[in-house]
């Protein structure tokens, strides 16, 4: 069925690039809740290279069966011009799941999964302000309700107003996934299954290899397996939608789009730790449906950017 779907978006991508980002958006919403889990028994550094890792091995496995098959991509490989956004893409995908998972250590999840929004700011700006994107109206009020938000979460109330360490963190990778997907949007014409593989496997043994400098080791084999899955599915599966998806939509409105990923991961957070929010959560939550609802809905990005 996945090669169907693989050979399937070869020949009718034209006509699916918003189910892609939303394909994307969901299977990586599924990251933050099922981490949390996985850190009871893996340190962070360490779990930060297997999910790379797994989207690499599960997307290369994926490319050998599409050869078997012979599914072939019209898209060309990677070439040595785009070796300076390949080289970018893989050090930023080391960086920011490390900050991620930094901060899954100190706050919650459905926190964590809330604030991953702030890649649709990083994205957007980093896409104006160097590759040159333009943005509507509409989306910069989109900016202005999510940044509300993410501030509004990054305020911790136990024991007074002060900011949350983790959420700090969650921002901080979300600034490296904008940098991120602005390289991956300047290779995102050439083959998705060729991209997803080099970052997964890139980002994932440069990940361990920092982890076993720090002195980490591997977990037993179920949190292994369990941080080799997940990577595949919410890392390896997810990424290659939203290179698909980049490819007509750019990188700001793919970012959009693929905000559903935050709400979907509150949801799960929300439904497998049964902890209570406080109150702040709630309005950041209102602050982010409404950003979230200018940004997808905004039909004036495309055609600016098309001029």
């Amino acid at each position: 069925m996945i090669l169907f779907c693989v050979k399937y978006s070869f020949m009718n991508i034209q006509k699916w690039p918003i189910f892609f980002a939303l394909s994307a958006a969901v299977l990586y919403a599924l990251s933050a809740p099922l981490s949390k889990l996985l850190l009871r028994g893996v340190s962070a550094t360490v779990l930060a290279g297997l999910l790379y890792l797994g989207a690499g091995i599960g997307m290369g496995l994926l490319s050998a069966a599409a050869a078997c098959f012979r599914f072939k991509s019209t898209s060309a490989g990677l070439s040595r011009q785009d070796l300076p956004y390949t080289v970018g893409m893989i050090v930023l995908d080391i960086a920011a799941p490390l900050l991620l998972l930094a901060g899954l250590l100190k706050t919650s999840a459905e926190n964590v999964s809330l604030i991953n929004n702030f890649e649709i700011v990083s994205t957007a700006v980093i896409a104006l302000c160097i590759f040159k994107e333009r943005i509507s109206g509409r989306l910069w009020l989109a900016i202005g309700f999510i940044t509300a938000a993410c501030v509004t979460l990054c305020v911790s109330q136990a024991g007074g107003l002060s900011f949350s360490v983790g959420s700090v963190y969650v921002l901080g990778a979300c600034v490296c996934w904008g940098f991120e997907n602005n390289c991956t949007r300047m290779i995102s014409n050439k083959n998705p299954l060729e991209i997803v593989t080099v970052k997964g496997f890139g980002a994932g043994i440069g990940a361990l290899l920092i982890a076993f400098i720090m002195g980490n080791t591997l977990p037993g084999w179920k949190y292994t397996a369990g941080g080799l899955a997940l990577g595949f599915v919410s890392y390896g599966l997810s990424i290659f939608f939203y290179v698909l998806s980049q490819r007509y939509l750019g990188a700001a409105k793919t970012s959009a789009y693929y905000a559903a990923a935050p709400f979907v991961g509150v949801f799960l957070s929300l439904l497998i730790f049964r902890e209570a929010p406080p109150p702040l959560f709630w309005v950041a939550l209102a602050l982010m449906l409404g950003g979230t609802y200018l940004s997808v809905t905004d039909t004036k990005y495309e055609a600016i950017n098309k001029k």
